[in-house]
C-alpha cells in the first residue's frame, strides 16, 4: 500500500511525537592541579630537559592553551577561586593564612600529635564550591592530593565543602614533607609506615653531603604522591557507576622538598650529570641531586597522568570524560629548585620577583591542557585569555548545572566545543595581600601591576603583552590613559576583605 502524501506527514509526526527525547549525558570530570608547575615546564609548552609524554599525549589529543591564568601566585587563594569562581578582589581567602592564632602551627611534630594545630584558617560553610554546584546535577566528588582551605574538625574541611570523598593532606605545611606521617582520609587520620622528619631537617653533623647514605632520613616507605594516587585510581574504580563524576586531583607535585623515589632519580642524574648537592634551607629538606629530582618529581606526575588516563580507558569512561590539566601557580625559586636551568617560566623572567608569589606574568600565566575526545578538537591551541575563575562556570554548563550563585568567572565552553572564541572579559583581576602587596589587570593586551603596596608605592606599571611577553619595558608614562583606566579597575574591583590581615591599601591619595 502506498500511503498519500497527507497520511505520510501525519504518520511521520506520529512516529517524532513517540520517540524519546535524546538525553545528553554529562561529562564526567578530572580537574588535575599541580602545585608550582611553571608554564615552561612541559614538553608541550617547550621544555627541553624535562620528558612529559604523557601530558604531551593530552595535548596532542586536545586543547592547550597560551593565555590562561592562576587565581592567584601563591596556593591557597589560588585554590580558592578555583573552587568558587570568585577574583580574589571578591575571595573570602586571598593569601596563604596558617592561622597562627592557635600556637606553634609550623611546629611539625606538635601538628603531627595535635590536628588543632594543623591546617589553614577555614572557609565558612556559607561558601559554595565546585563541588556543591555539581553536586546539584548528581555528581559524586572526590578530592585527592592537597587541599589547604580549612584544617581538620571546622568547617572548612572538604566534606563539609561539597566533596563526597577525600584523601590527602588538609594541610599545606604538612606537605612540606612527601613521606608524611600521616594523612586523612574524609575525617579520619591515616598513619603511613614513616617516621615523624620534621621538614627543615638539615644533615647530619659531620655527614658527607657527596654520599647517598647522608641522605637517608628523607627516604622512607610511604610515599604520599604515590599512597594519593592509588587513591584516585580507587575511587575512579569504585565510584557510583551510575552517577556522573568529578575528581579533583590536586597533587602535590612538584612543590618542593626536593623528593622522588630513587629509580626515578636515575634518568635525569645520566641527563642532567654531576651537580653540586643542595644542603637545605628555609624548611626545605637537602638533596645530593637536587636538578635531577626536581626533573624527576615532574615525571613522575607526568607518569601518573598517564596511569590515570588508562584506568579511565580502562573503565570504559574515557570517551566521556572532560580532562583538564594546569598548576595553582607559576614555578618555585625556594627548595633547591633552579628555575632558570630549566626554563621553568618558558618565555617569562625566571628570576625572583618575578615567578611565584608575584602577579608578574611568570608568578600566575600557567600550562593548560583540556581534552574531551570528540567534543575538543584535537592538537588545537587557544589564545584564549581566562583565569581560573572561568572553570566553575565553564564545568557549569557543560554538565547543564544552575549556577545559582554570582560568580566573576565566564564561562569558556564555546571554546572547548567549537574552537570559537568565547565570552570575553573586559578585564582579568588579581590582588595578593603578601609580599609587600600586589595588584594585576590583564586588559586586552595590556597589563597593570602594582608592586610594594604595603610600603605605599601605588604607582602603576604598564606592560604592551603583544610586543613584550615578558614585561621588560614599562610603558606607563607613555599610555596615561590606560594607566587610569587600570587604575579605576583596581579600585573598583576590590572589595575589603573579611579577613582583615588581607588588606591592601588600594586608594591614592590625590
Amino acid at each position: 500500500m502506498r500511503l498519500q502524501p497527507l497520511s505520510f506527514l501525519l504518520l511521520s509526526i506520529l512516529i517524532f511525537a513517540c520517540t524519546p527525547e535524546e538525553k545528553t549525558t554529562p561529562p564526567n570530570i578530572v580537574l588535575i592541579l599541580a602545585d608550582d608547575l611553571g608554564y615552561g615546564e612541559l614538553g608541550s609548552y617547550g621544555q627541553k630537559i624535562i620528558q612529559t609524554p604523557n601530558l604531551d599525549q593530552l595535548a596532542a589529543n586536545g586543547m592547550r592553551f597560551s593565555q590562561f591564568y592562576a587565581g592567584s601566585p601563591v596556593c591557597a587563594p589560588s585554590r580558592y577561586v578555583l573552587l568558587t569562581g570568585m577574583h580574589t578582589g571578591h575571595a573570602y581567602i586571598r593569601g596563604n593564612d596558617e592561622w597562627t592564632e592557635r600556637g606553634d602551627v609550623w611546629n611539625y611534630k606538635a601538628a603531627v600529635e595535635d590536628p588543632g594545630l594543623e591546617g589553614q584558617r577555614p572557609i565558612p560553610d556559607s561558601i559554595v564550591t565546585m563541588a556543591e554546584v555539581l553536586a546539584q546535577s548528581g555528581y559524586q566528588s572526590a578530592l585527592v592530593g592537597k587541599w589547604g582551605l580549612g584544617a581538620p574538625n571546622t568547617e572548612g574541611v572538604p566534606n563539609q565543602q561539597g566533596f563526597d570523598y577525600f584523601y590527602g593532606y588538609n594541610c599545606q605545611r604538612q606537605a612540606h614533607n612527601l613521606y608524611p606521617v600521616h594523612v586523612w582520609e574524609n575525617d579520619k587520620k591515616v598513619a603511613l609506615n614513616n617516621d615523624t622528619i620534621p621538614p627543615g631537617k638539615k644533615l647530619a653533623e659531620g655527614a658527607d653531603p657527596n654520599q647517598a647514605d647522608s641522605y637517608s632520613d628523607y627516604y622512607q616507605a610511604d610515599y604520599g604522591p604515590a599512597k594519593m594516587h592509588e587513591s584516585a585510581l580507587s575511587f575512579i574504580k569504585t565510584r557510583d557507576k551510575d552517577r556522573p563524576f568529578m575528581l579533583y586531583y590536586a597533587s602535590p607535585l612538584p612543590h618542593v622538598p626536593l623528593q622522588v623515589p630513587a629509580e626515578y632519580l636515575e634518568k635525569y642524574r645520566k641527563i642532567i650529570g654531576e651537580e653540586e648537592p643542595y644542603l637545605g634551607q628555609n624548611g626545605y629538606f637537602p638533596h645530593q641531586y637536587p636538578k635531577a629530582a626536581y626533573a624527576a618529581m615532574i615525571d613522575y606526575l607526568d607518569q601518573q597522568v598517564g596511569e590515570l588516563i588508562q584506568t579511565l580507558k580502562d573503565e570504559g569512561v574515557y570517551e566521556n570524560t572532560l580532562i583538564i590539566f594546569t598548576s595553582d601557580n607559576g614555578p618555585t625559586y625556594a627548595g633547591g629548585v633552579d628555575p632558570e636551568y630549566f626554563n621553568s617560566a618558558g618565555p617569562f623572567p625566571n628570576a625572583y620577583g618575578r615567578t611565584k608569589g608575584f602577579s608578574y606574568e611568570g608568578g600566575i600565566r600557567v600550562p593548560m591542557i583540556a581534552s574531551w575526545p570528540g567534543k575538543i578538537e584535537p592538537g588545537s591551541t587557544s589564545d584564549h585569555i581566562g583565569a581560573f575563575y572561568d572553570i566553575l562556570p565553564t564545568l557549569a554548563e557543560l554538565s547543564n548545572t544552575p549556577l545559582n550563585k554570582a560568580v566573576d568567572g565566564l564561562s569558556f565552553a564555546s571554546v572547548l566545543q567549537s574552537g570559537k572564541p568565547g565570552k570575553e572579559h573586559e578585564y582579568l583581576y588579581w590582588e595578593f595581600p603578601s609580599y609587600n602587596g600586589q595588584q594585576a589587570v590583564r586588559m586586552g593586551k595590556w597589563k597593570g601591576i602594582r608592586t610594594n603596596m604595603m610600603d605605599g608605592n601605588l604607582d602603576i606599571e604598564l606592560y604592551d603583552l603583544e610586543n613584550d611577553m615578558a614585561e621588560t619595558e614599562n610603558v606607563a608614562n607613555e599610555y596615561p590613559d590606560i594607566v587610569e583606566d587600570i587604575r579605576k579597575i583596581m579600585e573598583s574591583a576590590h572589595e575589603e576583605p573579611a579577613i582583615s590581615k588581607f588588606s591592601i591599601p588600594v586608594i591614592s591619595k590625590r
